[in-house]
Parts: structure tokens; sequence; C-alpha cells
């Protein structure tokens, strides 16, 4: 079996000879790390990007088959994007930017983490409508053809899977408008909220249709949203079951005509009470299933939801930093889940900084060991 065969045999209950290794991408310093202790050669450092041919050598090297982040679609966001720009240095080097969202971020030089909001462009239906709206709609442009042909005749001989991105129906938003931003939108202007999501969600249905046309075969269909922490949603549970659950309905009815049975949603955080949501509307396999703080597996998912609900991550990515007997310790934790069925264990986000590369070779070589071969 080559890694497409059998990660799509896990997900579906069907025979497979060993379970597929797999990542979720590095982050960009985890990388400059590695870079300047010889591990890797400063072009993969620096041109790495989910699936490319950096990725892959990454892949290789460190003993992965596979990212499971390896998607490929059309252009749901805004479009043309906003031109970055930078509207004040402060006088400790810092400085506000405008980014391509239309949010004013500080950023600062080698800071890794994410940056702290300043503004946002979109502050009332006037931006909406002006700045905001006519970059959320339908444009040939938005597919790449070349690509998309490409991937077409590929199709046939591709080894490793391939994911559909279908984008994003409330986190981009979220980006928007920011978490305050949104939040107060919801109780001020509820006709303008469902506006913006209506106006998203169409848009999405669109591009996927368009995509989908092309025949391409793809083994499964991916969303991102971010919009949980690690206490819980960012948004009501019971608002985006009324508002966004029935696009992503729409959405997962077209992927089921096009014979996409796997349907993978990138989410951070705590996200138990929007599962049913997502679940409900056909969304069936959760990501990355961040151990975090509250210990978050599969496992009571599957107790209350059945073997249709799937899963890709869960592996805790600390044990990086830590021991060869931790990593034992984690995957001896893997083990019950890997057998319950339906799950491919992954580091539950992007491999960190404090990563020890050894640690990471020594972590794929043994999950090689236990799980055969």
């Amino acid at each position: 079996m080559n890694h497409r065969e059998r990660a799509m045999a896990v997900l579906r209950y069907q025979p497979y000879d060993r379970l597929p290794i797999v990542h979720f991408g590095f982050w960009n310093e985890t990388l400059d790390k590695w870079r300047d202790e010889g591990h890797i050669d400063a072009e993969t450092a620096r041109t790495w990007g989910d699936g490319n041919v950096a990725d892959r050598t990454m892949t290789e090297l460190l003993g992965f088959d596979f990212n499971w982040s390896t998607t490929f679609g059309g252009n749901a966001n805004l479009f043309p994007a906003f031109a970055r720009e930078v509207v004040k240095t402060l006088p400790d080097g810092s400085r506000h930017v405008l980014n391509s969202e239309g949010m004013v971020i500080l950023e600062k030089d080698g800071a890794g983490s994410i940056p702290m909001e300043i503004g946002h462009l979109l502050e009332d239906r006037s931006a909406w409508e002006t700045l905001y709206k006519p970059k959320l709609q339908w444009n040939p442009d938005r597919l790449d053809k070349k690509s998309l042909q490409q991937r077409k005749d590929e199709s046939a001989t591709r080894e490793h899977p391939l994911g559909l991105y279908c984008g994003s129906l409330y986190g981009q938003i979220r980006n928007w408008l920011g978490v305050e931003g949104i939040s107060y939108l919801y109780a001020d202007d509820e006709d303008l909220y469902t506006e913006m999501i209506d106006t998203v969600g169409a848009l999405s249905l669109k591009v996927l249709e368009e995509v989908l046309a092309y025949g391409i075969e793809f083994d499964y269909a991916h969303f991102w949203e971010d919009i949980c922490f690690k206490n819980g949603p960012l948004v009501q549970p019971e608002v985006f079951e009324e508002k966004v659950g029935p696009w992503y309905g729409k959405m997962t009815e077209l992927l089921s005509r096009h014979q996409i049975d796997i349907v993978s949603l990138d989410c951070d955080g705590k996200i138990d009470s929007l599962i049913p949501t997502w679940f409900g509307h056909g969304v069936n396999t959760m990501f990355p299933i961040e151990v975090g703080t509250w210990d978050a597996n599969i496992a009571p998912w599957r107790a209350k939801f059945g073997k249709n609900l799937r899963g890709v991550g869960g592996m805790d990515k600390k044990v990086f930093a830590g021991s060869r007997a931790d990593v034992d310790a984690e995957i001896e934790r893997l083990k019950p889940l890997v057998a319950l069925g339906g799950f491919i264990p992954c580091p539950d986000h992007r491999i960190p900084p404090d990563a020890e590369w050894d640690t990471v070779r020594y972590y794929t070589e043994r999950m090689h060991e236990v799980f055969g071969g």
C-alpha cells in the first residue's frame, strides 16, 4: 500500500498494512533552529510550506510519511487581499502594520508568537460594503487553472493523500473583526452579522463547486476555523449552529455527491461544544485534537458520537522537548486510541522551536516499530 491508500483505509475502517506516520508542519523558528544546527539547509528552511518540495524533504529527513495539511483548492477569502502597509514605526523599531486581512497588528523583529491586534478596518456596515463585500464576489481568477490541471494529471499516480481545501466559514470573519468585534456585532447588528456569514458561505460553496468541476481525485476535504481557546469556543454554540451550520451542510452535501466521504476540520483549542454542529452537518474528522492543558483526545468523542467521528492529531507535541522516555510514554498513551480505529496520530499542532531534532527522529522510528513498519 502507498501512503494515500493506507491513510484512507485507516479512516474508513478498512484493512491496512501499517499506520501512517503523519505530521502537521513546523514553526518557522523551528526550521531556523534546525538550520543553524546543521540538520537542514538554508533553502529548505526558507522555502518550507505545507505540502511543497521543502516539506517533502523535511518529511523524509525526519522519518514521517506525509503532512496531513497537504491541501489544494480555490480562493474563497478576500480577493484581492489588502496590500501590506506599515502604518507607524515605533521608537523601539516595532511597527503597526496593516496586513492582508485588514487587521492592524503589532509586528516585532524576531517575534514568533501570534501578533497583537491594534485595530481593524472592518468596524461598521459602511466598511463592510465598501472595503470587504466587493472582495468577496465570485471571479474565475479565484481558481489557478494551471495548478488545477496539474493536480488532475497527477491524480492517478499520486502516492500521498491530497485534501480539497474548503476554506473558512467563520474563522476568517473573526480575523477581520477581532474576537470583541464579532461578538459585539452579533449583539448590535445581527442582520449584518448574518449577512457576512452568508456572503462568505455562498462564495465558499461557489468556489467549491468550480474546483470540483475539474474532476480531480481528492482524498478528503478540509476546512479551517481556529475559533476555540483553552476553555472553549469563541462563539456561542447555539449561534454557530443557527448561522454557520447550514453552510457546512450545503458544502458537505456537495462533497458527498462527488464521493468525498472524509471531511476534516482544523480547529485549535477545546472544541467539544462545537463538535455537534460540525458532525451534524457532515464534518466527520477532527484535527489536530490539541492535548493542551485539557487532555483532549478522541475517546470521549467516539463514545458520544460513534465510529463515524474520526480524528487526525491528538499526539502531544510537547514531548519533543523532553526525553526519549517521554516519547515512549506518549506512544503508549496513543495505543488504545489507535485501537479504536478511524484515528491517525499526528502532532497536535506545528512542531515548535523547543523540539529537538533527534527526539522527533526517535518518535518516528518508534512509531514505525510500534505500529507496523
